[in-house]
């Protein structure tokens, strides 16, 4: 029973040796999937004696599906983490006796990802918890073809949950983290009108991966600017997202508002700019991104 973690890169100078080391004693082979980073992430992996490949960025969801395809993975176990993520094990679990315990039905684990920001954990606002689609048997899954909240997606068989975390502890400044999501804004305002859902089912009463693709689908039904209003309320106050302290505010504040209002915002600029008409805004889009 082998399994090889796959991390995509780029300038992780701050996080690439914290996840690297967080799986050496757990898996068989780590491949760093690096998108030309200009820090020192290659030089680092290099000293680590990790097997690194360099492809252009276009999205995760392109990059890690360009490694599945190129770098003749043969284990019989696949893990997608985070560089900015290490994997928390509490209780002490070891894969290969968890995997090898496993139904032979089932082909894909569900991991919880718990965020720390501003040096805290998010127990509250409906982050923690979140289960995610992050480890699967070779040749039986992919990354659904999205520019935002893509998942891996199996083609068949069941799911498990395997009780370990992700950690996803950003070391970088809120600087780097308000720029970070800017950019994210521009992609998700993309996934708006692309509005593919090749993927994941939308299922409210399905597994996490399945209720967040259901609400995201009727959260951009919502009108615009009115929806960030209340997915603030409802975090952090409806999901107890205020029990966090000072930190979990800062977070909805910027995660849970501020982020979601810049998004309709450019959904809104575009909009203005093609009168509304759909269609011409996807040509946009098509062209400019090369989709």
């Amino acid at each position: 029973m082998k399994i090889t973690a796959i991390i995509l890169t780029y300038n992780e100078e701050l996080h690439i040796a914290r996840c690297v080391n967080s799986l050496v004693e757990q898996v068989d082979e780590i491949i760093v999937i690096d998108s030309y980073s200009d820090d020192k992430t290659i030089e680092i992996v290099e000293k680590l004696g990790i097997k690194t490949y360099q492809n252009p960025f276009v999205n995760q969801a392109v990059q890690f599906n360009w490694a599945l395809a190129n770098c003749k993975i043969k284990s019989d176990w696949i893990i997608r983490i985070d560089a900015d993520e290490y994997l928390a094990n509490k209780k002490n679990i070891h894969l290969k006796n968890y995997l090898s315990a496993l139904p032979s039905d089932v082909n894909g684990l569900m991991i919880a990802r718990k965020i720390v920001f501003l040096g805290r954990p998010l127990a509250h606002g409906g982050w923690y918890p979140k289960y995610n689609l992050r480890m699967f048997k070779n040749g039986y899954g992919e990354c659904e073809n999205k520019w935002m909240d893509e998942h891996i997606v199996i083609h068949e068989g069941k799911t498990a949950k395997l009780e370990v975390d992700f950690v996803d502890e950003n070391l970088n400044n809120l600087k780097w983290w308000t720029d970070k999501h800017n950019y994210y804004s521009d992609r998700e305002s993309i996934d708006y009108f692309l509005n593919k859902n090749n993927g994941v089912n939308p299922v409210f009463f399905g597994n996490e991966a399945e209720k967040k693709r259901w609400l995201k689908l009727r959260y951009n039904s919502m009108p615009l600017f009115i929806r960030p209003f209340l997915n603030f309320i409802y975090r952090y106050v409806f999901k107890f997202g205020f029990l966090d302290g000072t930190q979990g505010f800062v977070w909805h504040v910027l995660q849970g508002f501020w982020y979601r209002f810049l998004v309709d915002v450019k959904i809104y600029e575009l909009k203005k700019k093609f009168k509304g008409d759909d269609l011409e805004i996807i040509k946009h889009i098509q062209k400019n991104h090369k989709i």
